[in-house]
């Protein structure tokens, strides 16, 4: 009994710190863009923007979170540099 009991314990820190951190985060990506209320996207963006949290939830979709900002750099355009070469 006194196994299971500490196990529990050890789930339960877990979880809390892994909910403060994703809180942290959010609130930092909400206060990026001036917002104060974090909203789906903001816990999108700190989740998919921390490495450690994205190998974690990376099988997670978080409702209304929309997606990464995300240019590929072959569409961007050539810089005046690597035109000169």
């Amino acid at each position: 009994m006194a196994r299971t009991k500490q196990t529990a314990r050890i789930s339960s820190v877990f979880h809390h710190f892994i909910r403060q951190q994703i809180l942290e985060l959010a609130g930092n990506a909400a206060r990026d863009i001036k917002k104060t209320r974090i909203i789906p996207r903001h816990l999108q963006l700190a989740v998919r923007n921390d490495e450690e949290l994205n190998k974690l939830l990376g099988g997670v979709t978080i409702a209304q979170g929309g997606v990464l900002p995300n240019i590929q750099a072959v569409l961007l355009p050539k810089t005046e540099k690597a035109a000169k070469k």
